[in-house]
C-alpha cells in the first residue's frame, strides 16, 4: 500500500462499524506487524471518541504479540472516554502481560473505570483473559479474540 492509501484507510476508522471501516481494516491488516503501530499513531493524533475507540478495538487481537498494540492499551487507559478505557482494559486482559497491573491499579485508585480495571487485573492475576468478561468465574462466558498477526 502506498502512503496515501494507508492514510485514506486510516481515515475510515471512525468507530461506526460501517462497510467502509471493515474494508479499511482488511486492507490495513494485510500490512501485518505495521498495522498496530499505525493504530497507535492514529490514536495519538485523534480527537474523536469513535476513532480512538476504533483504534483500540482493532489493536486488541494483536495485544499479546505486538508491542505497539500493548502500548496503545496502556495509553488508552488515560483516555477521557469511559468507552475507550473499557476497551483498553480489555486489550490489556488479552495481552496477558502482568506488568500492566500497575497501570490498571492507577485507574482503580483514581476511581475511573474501576470495575473494568479490576476485571483486567483479575484476568492477569489468574492468567485467564476470559475473566475480563466472566467476572464471576463461572466458566460459562468466554472472550473470543482472534490471535494477532
Amino acid at each position: 500500500m502506498r502512503e496515501s492509501e494507508i492514510e485514506q484507510a486510516l481515515a475510515a476508522l471512525d468507530g461506526r462499524g460501517s462497510d467502509a471501516e471493515f474494508d479499511a481494516v482488511s486492507r490495513l491488516a494485510a500490512l501485518g506487524e505495521k498495522f498496530p503501530a499505525l493504530l497507535l499513531e492514529k490514536y495519538k493524533r485523534s480527537r474523536k471518541l469513535g476513532e480512538r475507540a476504533s483504534c483500540v478495538h482493532h489493536a486488541t487481537k494483536y495485544a499479546n504479540a505486538n508491542a505497539a498494540a500493548y502500548q496503545l492499551g496502556l495509553d488508552a487507559l488515560r483516555d477521557k472516554s469511559k468507552v475507550v478505557r473499557y476497551r483498553a482494559c480489555l486489550l490489556l486482559a488479552v495481552a496477558q502481560r502482568r506488568e500492566a497491573i500497575l497501570s490498571l491499579k492507577a485507574l482503580v485508585t483514581a476511581n475511573l473505570s474501576r470495575e473494568d480495571a479490576l476485571a483486567a487485573i483479575d484476568a492477569l492475576e489468574h492468567r485467564n483473559q476470559h475473566y475480563f468478561v466472566d467476572r464471576e468465574h463461572s466458566g460459562k462466558v468466554t472472550l473470543n479474540v482472534s490471535p494477532g498477526g
